[in-house]
């Protein structure tokens, strides 16, 4: 069986672009557009890996993070941005947090080997 992806992000594009990406890897992915679709994702179903936009219309993206690491606290988490932020005040401030933290303008290519080094290859 396919490892689960659960993406957070308000914007369509990069929700299309990141699920046609892991999918072709493998992956299963589960794209919701809220924090609240993504809460009730994570009560619907296992989910291996959460990745989540830092900036969301509805919501802070750490907060939602931090209520969706309550559901399933071993989770790991990716946090795409596209604030660039300082990678040292990243470790300092979200570290314990998320597992990965990438800019949304960098490869697509980082987010695939981030996403097999936290989770492993999609089977």
């Amino acid at each position: 069986m396919s490892k689960t992806v659960l993406h957070l992000d308000d914007e369509e594009s990069i929700r299309d672009i990141l699920a046609a990406v892991l999918t072709n890897q493998g992956y299963r992915v589960r794209s919701v557009a809220t924090p609240a679709a993504a809460i009730a994702a994570m009560r619907e179903e296992s989910v291996d890996l959460i990745i989540s936009d830092l900036q969301l219309q509805e919501a802070d993206g750490l907060e939602t993070v931090a209520r969706l690491r309550e559901i399933k606290p071993s989770v790991p988490v990716i946090l795409l941005t596209g604030v660039l932020i300082d990678p040292q005040v990243v470790e300092a401030t979200v570290g314990k947090l998320v597992s990965d933290y990438i800019e949304k303008t960098g490869p697509l290519s980082e987010i695939i080997v981030s996403v097999a080094r936290l989770i492993g290859p999609a089977r």
